[in-house]
């Protein structure tokens, strides 16, 4: 366990801490600042695992439909169900475990930043002091930046949320943001069962987040927002925007609208059709009346003979 504290504080902690002590030194000694870039650093680190996983979801919702049709054809064979969907995923080149490989791989740097963080927040002459033996001796500007000043916005980024001058504020900005996250994130449920679930994530993870964020440091929940909103921008352009469309009431009246188009529209080519009619009508009874004359013009003449 000794050996793996030590790896872990080598290649995770350590390097985390110094970025975060070195930003802080070059953008003004604003700490905040620190937090806002770093974060986006870690996402554009992360980004390549964070495509592969948001395609991998986008591909299970696609394949969604598909996947109802096979459970109610097979509802009363379980392993010939199974067997169809496995085979379907194959067909595809899909793994139903695959949009889990970068999520795991993610769970580690989140670790680490929720630890480099706390490290970095000091609050304690010990703590300085700890600080200190984690900087690196070859990089004096992260040396000369310490103690850092935690005081951004309203702020202290040290303290715990529940002593701020608003204290509930960053607690339903977390909840508010990993709320959006889920719902740009969830994928189309195929079972009752999985409904229940992702309708159960939606609310249980803001709520434990913001929960959460009461007893934690403001610095914790800054990066926490910012890492939401970085993320439901690139879920947006990847997957689309349509849950936040529909979380915003904007497909709605853009279906409205399209419905009202299609009304129209059928309306016009119901008139237009009624028009023709009419004038076919119209073009047969003038023909009609023409037959008629030709004809009693035969038969007189032929009285006349």
């Amino acid at each position: 366990m000794e050996l793996l504290g030590i790896i872990w504080e080598s290649v995770i902690t350590k390097p985390m801490i110094n970025s975060l002590v070195l930003l802080y030194s070059i953008f003004f000694n604003n700490f905040g600042i620190s937090i806002i870039i770093f974060t986006c650093l870690i996402r554009l680190i992360l980004f390549p695992l964070t495509l592969k996983q948001s395609r991998q979801m986008k591909a299970m919702s696609d394949l969604a439909p598909k996947m109802k049709i096979i459970q109610a054809k097979y509802s009363e064979d379980k392993a010939k169900q199974q067997q169809e969907i496995m085979k379907m995923y194959r067909e595809k080149g899909m793994s139903p475990l695959g949009c889990l490989g970068p999520m795991i791989v993610q769970m580690p740097i989140f670790f680490g930043l929720f630890w480099s963080l706390r490290a970095t927040l000091i609050s304690t002459p010990e703590r300085l002091s700890e600080l200190s033996e984690k900087l690196y001796s070859w990089l004096p500007q992260v040396h000369s930046a310490i103690p850092i000043n935690s005081e951004f916005l309203w702020m202290d980024l040290g303290e715990y949320s529940r002593n701020s001058p608003y204290p509930y504020l960053l607690p339903i900005l977390v909840g508010v943001s990993t709320w959006m996250m889920q719902k740009m994130s969830s994928s189309v449920a195929t079972t009752p069962q999985q409904e229940s679930t992702n309708r159960l994530m939606l609310w249980m993870m803001p709520a434990m987040f913001g929960f959460f964020t009461l007893n934690f440091e403001n610095g914790l929940a800054l990066y926490w927002i910012m890492s939401n909103l970085i993320g439901i921008l690139i879920q947006g352009f990847i997957t689309g925007w349509d849950p936040l469309f529909r979380l915003l009431n904007i497909r709605k009246n853009q279906i409205t609208d399209n419905d009202e188009s299609i009304i129209v529209n059928e309306e016009e080519i119901s008139n237009e059709e009624d028009r023709n009619l009419g004038e076919d009508s119209r073009r047969s009874d003038r023909n009609r009346t023409k037959r008629t004359r030709r004809k009693s013009n035969r038969s007189r003449n032929r009285g006349r003979q």
